[in-house]
């Protein structure tokens, strides 16, 4: 994948796809190998959902998505139109941009929304649970499609956020022993203080 100023911040969100064949699943989307693809196995409309956790304290925004088609390779399983929905949850999902594509070769980054912000000078970031990435039409009226590569990014603003990094088992049983330390920790001190009371 290339390398981009935006955060990553695919690795927090739960992602299925509407159909895939064995060995072609949604595992290939997000495994940094150009040459493997998601290869839908079902009727069209394709799509892909990336649905990130309502436990997190504050929305998740996104800023841009980055996907990868090859259509040197790929001819009639490459995309040509996307549709780009977003919402709250499965129920309210919301048409937010359509991209078209002449026969697209690498990665292609674009912003989700379409609509202006408030200074006029960039788009307004999508806050949202869920996206989904749906395609529309392959070209020459293909049936199955490919994608090669997909990765959604947050705004600058969120380089340093937690909700932005990477998690991984060592993250996850790190952030476990740090609040098994302060619980026992706090257990202690309010020993220590009844103790010191009893005196």
């Amino acid at each position: 994948p290339p390398t981009l100023p935006w955060p990553d911040i695919s690795g927090r969100a739960k992602w299925s796809v509407s159909s895939a064949k064995f060995g072609f699943g949604v595992e290939c989307l997000r495994d940094g190998d150009p040459d493997t693809f998601w290869h839908s196995d079902g009727p069209q409309p394709h799509f892909i959902t990336i649905e990130f956790p309502r436990k997190v304290l504050i929305d998740v925004v996104s800023k841009k998505l980055s996907i990868y088609l090859c259509h040197p390779q790929d001819d009639s399983y490459t995309p040509s139109t996307l549709a780009i929905r977003a919402g709250t949850g499965a129920s309210d999902l919301q048409d937010v941009r359509i991209i078209t594509l002449e026969k697209p070769d690498g990665w292609i980054t674009f912003d989700v929304s379409s609509e202006p912000n408030e200074d006029g000078d960039g788009l307004k970031p999508v806050k949202a649970y869920v996206l989904q990435i749906i395609v529309m039409s392959n070209h020459q009226s293909g049936k199955d499609t490919h994608v090669r590569g997909l990765r959604v990014l947050g705004p600058m603003e969120f380089v340093s956020c937690s909700l932005c990094s990477p998690t991984s088992d060592a993250h996850v049983q790190r952030d476990r022993s740090l609040q098994e330390d302060v619980f026992l920790l706090s257990h202690q001190i309010t020993a220590c203080t009844r103790a010191f009371g009893d005196i």
